[in-house]
């Protein structure tokens, strides 16, 4: 876990005045019922380690996660923040995930690595019972949230991590208290600045690749853009490059998808060539592991 800046007793003292006596878990946000339930769950430890004070909205919906602006607390020096929220595994509809998942680790929810020889959860996991879906889920959560924490210490453009639970990732907010950050399919670029901005995307993509990793996921419905900068997200299915047969094709779409947007922008650039050079620069790179078998936070 992340470790407090002052001692426990000083921030809950400081939460209860920020929320009320008690320090009751009220939001501003009225969640729809099927929602409520797990929407506050998810976050209420964020709330109770004093990293939020407030959900104040939803920004974003979608059909396996959705995204809460939400009040930062004081002692952050942030004003909003972002809780991306999964949905119950009952909701949630991602196809050909097993494609993503080859090869890589099964993280627990402290970020150690699920031993092969443990029966209990590989057997589950193989049975897909209502056990083994909750390892997989948080596993799905944790390799994003680790992803993205090396990324960003590395100089990705992407939104800072914060904190995660089992079925939430808490990061930086991206846009204003009026609006979220639109994505590059919401807007238009003149060429020069599509130019740049897609340079800063591919640079991004070649940290992914130094550690042995393709985002698999990337498309202008996953990038952010505020104030002439860019923003990637959603990493949950980032696929290892050593691990994973399918890794040169998702590297391909990642670039296809990329680059028909710029192109659209007026910036022209061959994805075929592009993952050909990048592929042939890192498949052969075996990465240190991103994180020891240890705890992640």
């Amino acid at each position: 876990m992340h470790k407090h800046e002052k001692p426990r007793s000083e921030i809950l003292e400081e939460l209860g005045e920020v929320t009320g006596e008690g320090g009751a878990f009220v939001t501003t946000y009225h969640p729809s019922r099927h929602e409520e339930g797990w929407l506050l769950e998810s976050v209420r430890a964020f709330f109770e380690e004093a990293w939020i004070v407030d959900v104040l909205g939803r920004v974003r919906g979608g059909k396996e996660a959705s995204v809460y602006r939400c009040a930062a607390h004081p002692r952050t020096a942030l004003a909003l923040l972002a809780a991306k929220v999964y949905r119950p595994h009952m909701f949630r509809s991602l196809r050909n995930d097993a494609m993503y998942r080859e090869g890589r680790e099964v993280l627990a929810e402290d970020g150690k690595i699920v031993k092969k020889n443990d029966d209990r959860v590989m057997r589950a996991l193989g049975k897909k019972t209502a056990y083994g879906l909750q390892v997989a889920h948080t596993s799905w959560l944790v390799h994003e949230f680790r992803t993205m924490r090396y990324l960003y210490d590395a100089g990705g453009a992407l939104p800072r991590p914060i904190a995660a639970t089992s079925n939430a990732i808490l990061m930086e907010y991206v846009g204003d208290a009026q609006r979220a950050a639109p994505t590059l399919n919401e807007v238009s670029l003149g060429p020069r600045e599509g130019a740049e901005l897609l340079d800063v995307v591919l640079d991004t993509v070649r940290l992914l690749l130094r550690q042995g990793l393709v985002h698999g996921d990337l498309s202008a419905s996953n990038i952010l853009y505020w104030q002439r900068e860019v923003a990637i997200i959603d990493f949950p299915q980032v696929a290892t490059i050593e691990r994973n047969r399918s890794a040169r094709r998702i590297l391909e779409c990642d670039l296809q998808r990329v680059c028909a947007y710029f192109a659209s922008q007026g910036v022209e650039r061959d994805a075929e060539a592009l993952a050909e050079d990048l592929w042939t620069q890192y498949a052969r790179h075996v990465p240190e592991p991103l994180v020891a078998d240890e705890a992640i936070w």
